[in-house]
């Protein structure tokens, strides 16, 4: 029982003596032998070097700080490592996980980038975390949205929005015919506006739209708190008939995700707000695949991927390679997959549905727009149903300009949203 993680490295040193520095500072080692580091004591709990790709030299670092080699070649070279550990390091610990992979590696002076890429874990980490409780299939249920992407968007403004105005708005969105709203990651518990009022508020709306009509539209409200403020806000969202709870991941930590997993009896919307820190140097800190596989295991449903031709750095390749790892089984069957559901944000409109569906190749998404639904010139029922009409064209191949000769909303969407 192994754990395997994958970096890019740019270090001067020989790549072999850089990758063995890594495996000693994360497991048995520290830069001299010491008394009781034996023989038998690394050959039982050292990290192993179980690959060195060499990707070519570097004309500068891209990192301050690093070090030279006292003598010999100091070639500057990137390489892909792979590490393993033993299980019985850090036992079956996400927080102790984290630390074994990522811990002091990257202010380690030998090396001028390191980055994460990916982890792959032993099955055995399912005998202590549960993982996602709905997933794709239980959060279409609850939903009642199947065969097409979930249809959401975000309360705008973020802040300052009274209860009473966030419930408005809300009913606004769900007469347009929206299948899932959530709170801004900025909106929680403000004296402008009360977790429990808000809640409350927003629940009689869409309660009495789901009496009236069948359809209940899954609210993601931000519990986001400390932890036990988090399972008495659960509750009463519970209470209130909701059907979604949302916590920012990085804000609340991995022990806390599990704490509320066990709790929760509704999906958990982890949003991944603070990401870029880790993200967005290619040089340093961690991929998304890597860092989204640890929150699956916590316990998430769904988190953000970012979309297509974003408003932010990310590249629409990194998007997608991330929501295509949402949908791919961490582990083999008979063990749970621990699949969860992408969602696209961040400037999205009709004209990235069939992109997006073509790099993705599924439906099993939520696709979430701001503008792109509140921001249409027909108001946002049209701007709902221009989204529906660009997947719907998407699926059947049907170019979304084609599509939109015989769809006025999706026409009026595309003018609108053009570049």
């Amino acid at each position: 029982m192994r754990v395997t993680a994958t970096y890019w490295i740019e270090t001067a040193f020989p790549l072999v003596q850089a990758a063995e520095t890594m495996a000693g500072e994360q497991s048995t080692g520290t830069f001299v032998r010491v008394p009781g580091e034996t023989d038998e004591l690394r050959e039982a709990h050292a990290a192993r070097v179980e690959e060195i790709v060499e990707l070519g030299e570097v004309a500068a670092p891209s990192l301050p700080g690093s070090g030279l080699p006292r003598s010999g070649d100091a070639t500057r070279r990137a390489a892909r490592v792979v590490l393993s550990w033993p299980i019985s390091n850090m036992g079956l610990s996400l927080p102790n996980l984290l630390a074994t992979i990522n811990g002091n590696l990257s202010e380690l002076k030998a090396f001028s980038g390191l980055r994460l890429l990916d982890i792959t874990l032993p099955p055995e980490f399912l005998t202590r975390y549960q993982g996602p409780q709905f997933g794709v299939a239980g959060t279409r249920k609850l939903a009642g949205v199947h065969d097409r992407p979930i249809i959401g968007t975000i309360i705008k403004p973020s802040v300052g929005l009274s209860p009473q105005a966030t419930a408005e708005q809300v009913r606004g969105l769900i007469e347009a015919g929206i299948d899932f709203i959530k709170d801004d990651e900025l909106q929680a518990d403000g004296p402008h506006c009360p977790f429990n009022e808000r809640i409350a508020a927003v629940m009689r709306v869409i309660n009495d739209h789901a009496d009236r009509t069948g359809k209940k539209v899954m609210y993601a409200a931000n519990l986001t708190g400390e932890i036990d403020e988090m399972l008495e806000r659960h509750d009463f969202v519970l209470a209130q008939g909701g059907t979604c709870i949302m916590a920012s991941m990085n804000s609340i930590g991995l022990p806390a995700m599990k704490v509320l997993r066990a709790h929760s009896q509704l999906p958990i919307h982890g949003h991944r707000n603070g990401w870029g820190l880790l993200g967005r140097s290619p040089t340093i800190g961690m991929s998304y695949i890597a860092f989204q596989k640890l929150w699956r295991l916590a316990g998430i449903d769904h988190t953000h991927v970012n979309g297509i031709d974003n408003k932010f750095c990310e590249t629409n390749e990194s998007v997608i390679a991330s929501a295509r790892e949402c949908l791919t089984p961490m582990f083999d069957a008979p063990h749970p997959g621990c699949e969860i559901m992408p969602v696209f944000s961040s400037g999205q409109s009709a004209r990235q549905a069939a992109p997006t569906y073509q790099a993705l190749g599924s439906v099993d998404c939520m696709f979430a727009a701001g503008g792109g639904i509140m921001a249409h010139p027909g108001g946002p029922a049209a701007g709902v149903r221009a989204l529906r009409q660009a997947w719907d064209a998407a699926v059947a191949g049907v170019p979304v300009e084609q599509a939109a000769k015989d769809a006025p909303e999706l026409e009026a969407a595309l003018g609108a949203f053009g570049g």
